[in-house]
């Protein structure tokens, strides 16, 4: 707690430092602006326009004695020397440089950078401070001079408040989005920001959160301290960071002071295995500067991942890095990435000056009209003028394109350059590894940057890819990101005081204090981690009834526990307050019952069929007796006789096949045809009865006409459900039941009590539960009571945690291993007996068969009968045609004589009388007649015509 107040009270201090700053330049600028007023006879003064000028001045803003400040100075030298030496920039102008020492001060910078515009400068190179950077940006649009800072990296540097302020390195906010792409890529879900309190500090933590939460990951605390804070503050603040939770820490401090906080770090023991710790370039700058490796200092920095700005190799990178020992100033060093951006921007200068020259600028200066006549100071200050073409040298500026050390220096309509990219760095040994590159373009790679911008982006998680990293401690495993709080609490667990079902969780008088399915799951899980997990349970509930399982949730919600362990049901409204764990029960809501034995019916012989389906069975029975008749009555002796006698024989043949008892036997191959379908048909439909009755006598019926949950939303009948379920509100809420109609049951005797009463008698005609506990009460309830119609909601039961806790993640995995193991069922069957009765009731009607269910095989069997009498019915009439005498010829005798008629009075009654005449005797008349036409035939041959009537 006292971190946490030093820490406010800095916070509030450096956001007024800001203001205080600001309001002594300004009171600084308005004195020099009165001085100007009152000493200058002249509104403007301007070098000759005809040619161009002898020398132009710029000046320089950044901290000698700085990590930034001794890489700048050197390179901003060359450069100059560079430009003066190059003949085809700047032709016959001088490029003059005024150094100005900003001293790592806030009001001293800003005093040099006034006195700095006294000399008529038409560009500044710098400052490296984002602090001092905000403040000069005021002056610098006031006066028209662009201000290209190779150091000032805040993000709240913007180009709409501050016009002509030009960044010429890299955004912090390109940082901050590597990071989050890293923590994304280690599946971390939250850091732990240390920065310095400043506007550098603060500027890139608030982005550094913005980019995190496009992650779904998040700051879970921000450790800032002042700049210049001692070391005992900084070690009580690392003290507080070590009590959190997670254990990836981001630094963005300054380079000078920053290596300060790995050395207490490493005091506290916080540099050792289980620890993240990410660095922004700040290090790697440091780090750079160095000619010699300090092994001391390197010691403190093992595991560490630093980000540094990507420079591609160039041939001119390599030239100027080979002659940079060579230059000839003082304090120079190893060249960081802040040098060669320094370089650039003087390069940008130049060229834009020659630019602007060649196009007929002139260098003038004027005075600024608001501010003449003031004089409210005497401080002694030189005139601050307008420089006349700072508009348009600054457009200039802003579309030079060139490539220079650093790279290719260009900027996007945001003012940033272009293709931001860094190097991954992982610190160890006597230095560091490059792991991999971050770029805005295509995120985490090993292959340099400029090699993919000829390819379509790809920010797919399968495409980031970095080379492995030896963490703190020399771990090649990747850490968890997170520990249990260092400050002796185990984690504090609400378990819900069950009066019912206590199979799932109830009190126990042994350690832990409670027991149960869901207590096993639980337990079971947490020893598959590879770490202990210290808790302790924690009852809900007054022991009478059960608890509201909402309130259990929202407990956890408001952080008043971890974690919520039980028979928690996993729907819409608790998943957004509380994380879960993958569900270790399959879970959903169904109806429950009464049922009872049916009494046995006189008329339950019938009940099998549907009433169509005992028309046409009946029909196709006689249908399929007379065809056979049909087909059997020319051959076969036994389907003769008398017209009484024949109704008989296919009444009797067509019901004794349902037996397969019939004594004729058939000789016709047409006949033999359809008794093989038929019997085919009757053996299906006598199986599918006996199946069907047997089920109808031994099945229970419902007490009520309640089949499915449609039933209760259309009903007015009362619906009992459990305390402290979900169940109420669904009903209510989504399926708009009445509230009325619903009554709250305690246990499973309150729930067969009330069942059986019914909602005539004062009880329920149905219950609403879940699963789990709807099989445990059909197993001991003797199989009175029955579920019906089919589970209408899916869900499961899980372990709530707070918002964002790793642990859930961790004990899903857990709760898979255990599934995939066995252990799952193994802790089921022991505290949950199978249920020992069906769950499902089959009514009468379900038993019923219908016609649907047996249409195909009668379209068998009638076209099977069909096709058989189109066959018969094709053979009788050609062996009828040849018995029909020819025209004027007499008729073939078939009948008597005294029933003989002439062929012209062939009437349907001859064909009737035909087709009832055996098949061998009309097999006689046809060989009979075709002898005499023989006959007839040799006589009209021989002359000798005979005529001749049968």
């Amino acid at each position: 707690m006292e971190v946490a107040l030093r820490a406010n009270r800095s916070f509030l201090l450096m956001r007024r430092t800001p203001c205080l700053l600001l309001g002594t330049c300004l009171w600084l600028v308005m004195g020099i602006l009165a001085d100007a007023a009152g000493n200058s006879s002249s509104n403007s003064s301007s070098l000759p326009s005809s040619s161009r000028p002898s020398a132009v001045t710029i000046g320089s803003l950044f901290t000698r004695d700085s990590v930034i400040g001794r890489a700048a100075r050197p390179a901003i030298k060359a450069a100059i020397d560079d430009v003066n030496k190059d003949s085809s920039i700047l032709a016959g102008t001088e490029l003059k440089l005024l150094e100005y020492d900003t001293n790592c001060s806030g009001f001293l910078g800003t005093v040099e950078a006034l006195q700095l515009m006294e000399h008529d400068v038409v560009v500044a190179i710098g400052p490296q401070s984002s602090g001092i950077a905000h403040v000069i940006s005021h002056v610098v649009n006031e006066l028209h001079v662009p201000l290209l800072s190779f150091g000032a990296t805040d993000p709240t540097l913007s180009p709409l408040q501050y016009p002509y302020f030009i960044r010429t390195t890299q955004s912090d906010s390109f940082q901050m989005y590597a990071i989050a792409d890293l923590v994304e890529y280690y599946e971390w879900r939250e850091v732990v920001a240390i920065f310095v309190d400043d506007d550098y500090g603060r500027g890139g933590v608030s982005v550094l959160g913005d980019a995190l939460a496009n992650k779904r990951s998040k700051i879970s605390y921000k450790a800032p301290f002042t700049p210049g804070a001692s070391e005992s503050a900084i070690k009580e603040l690392l003290i507080g960071v070590n009590n959190l939770e997670s254990r990836v820490y981001v630094v963005h401090v300054n380079p000078d002071t920053g290596l300060q906080i790995f050395s207490i770090a490493n005091s506290l023991g916080m540099m050792a295995g289980s620890y993240v710790w990410i660095a922004t370039d700040w290090l790697p700058s440091a780090l750079d500067l160095s000619d010699t490796v300090n092994t001391e200092r390197m010691n403190l920095l093992q595991g560490v991942i630093a980000l540094r700005h990507y420079t591609p190799d160039s041939s001119t990178k390599k030239s100027f890095l080979s002659r940079w020992k060579s230059l000839k100033f003082e304090n120079t060093a190893t060249p960081n990435s802040y040098a060669l951006y320094a370089y650039d921007s003087v390069w940008l200068a130049a060229r834009a000056l020659d630019t602007f020259l060649s196009e007929g600028g002139n260098i003038s200066f004027s005075d600024d009209a608001k501010l003449v006549g003031l004089n409210r100071s005497t401080l002694s200050f030189s005139t601050l003028r307008v420089f006349d073409g700072g508009t348009r040298l600054l457009q200039i500026l802003l579309t030079t394109n060139f490539t220079g050390l650093s790279g290719e220096i260009q900027f996007n309509p945001e003012r940033d350059l272009i293709h931001p990219a860094l190097d991954v760095l992982n610190i160890g040994g006597t230095g560091s590894r490059r792991i991999g590159y971050w770029s805005n373009y295509s995120g985490l790679s090993v292959v340099p940057p400029e090699t993919l911008y000829d390819k379509p982006p790809n920010r797919s998680a399968s495409s980031q890819t970095l080379y492995s990293v030896i963490w703190p401690g020399e771990m090649t495993s990747k850490p968890r990101g997170w520990v249990f709080p260092n400050n002796g609490k185990p984690l504090q667990i609400v378990v819900p005081n069950r009066v019912s079902y206590k199979q799932f969780v109830a009190r126990d008088k042994n350690p832990p204090g409670v027991k149960g399915f869901c207590i096993d799951i639980f337990e079971a899980a947490l020893n598959l981690l590879p770490y202990p997990v210290p808790h302790v349970y924690i009852l809900l509930g007054d022991g009478k009834s059960n608890p509201t399982y909402n309130d259990l949730v929202y407990a956890v919600a408001e952080e008043k526990f971890d974690a919520a362990v039980g028979d928690i049901a996993i729907v819409t409204n608790r998943t957004k307050v509380v994380d879960f764990t993958q569900p270790y029960m399959e879970s959903g809501l169904l109806v429950v019952v009464p049922v009872k034995e049916e009494k046995s019916s006189p008329w339950a012989f019938l009940k099998p069929f549907s009433l169509p389906m005992w028309c046409v069975t009946g029909a196709f029975f006689l249908f399929v007796g007379a065809v056979v008749w049909i087909l059997e009555h020319r051959l076969n002796s036994e389907f003769r006789g008398s017209p009484r006698q024949q109704i008989i024989t296919v009444f009797w043949f067509s019901f004794s096949t349902m037996f397969f008892s019939h004594r004729e036997n058939t000789v016709s191959t047409l006949g033999r045809l359809v008794l093989i379908i038929w019997l085919f048909v009757v053996l299906i439909i006598n199986s599918s009865y006996t199946a069907s009755l047997t089920s109808i006598l031994t099945v229970q019926q419902l007490t009520s006409g309640i089949e499915g949950i449609d039933s209760l939303i259309s009903g007015s009948d009362r619906i009992g459900v459990q305390k402290g379920s979900f169940a109420r509100n669904y009903l209510i809420d989504e399926l708009n039941i009445a509230e009325s109609r619903l009554v709250t049951l305690e246990n499973e005797v309150d729930y067969a009590v009330a069942l059986e009463k019914g909602s005539k008698g004062g009880g329920v005609s149905a219950i609403v539960d879940e699963r789990p506990y709807i099989d445990l009460f059909l197993s001991n309830a003797n199989c009175a009571f029955r579920t019906v119609g089919q589970e209408f909601t899916r869900s499961g039961w899980g372990f709530a945690f707070q918002r964002d806790s790793p642990l859930a993640v961790e004990l899903s995995t857990a709760i898979l291993q255990l599934s995939e193991n066995g252990d799952l069922q193994r802790i089921h069957d022991k505290w949950l007996s199978a249920s020992e009765c069906s769950a499902e009731v089959n009514s009468e009607e379900e038993n019923r068969l219908s016609l649907s269910s047996f249409w195909g095989l009668f379209l068998i069997c009638g076209i099977a009968c069909f096709l058989a009498l189109a066959c018969f019915c094709c053979k009788i009439f050609s062996q009828y045609r040849r018995f029909t005498p020819e025209t004027g010829e007499p008729e073939i005798e078939i009948e008597p004589a005294n029933a003989r008629r002439p062929a012209h009075a062939t009437s349907f009654k001859d064909l009737i009388d035909f087709v009832d005449k055996k098949e061998e005797e009309i097999k006689h008349m046809l060989r009979r007649k075709s002898s005499e036409e023989k006959r007839q035939a040799n006589q009209c041959l021989d002359g000798h015509p005979s005529h001749s009537a049968v």
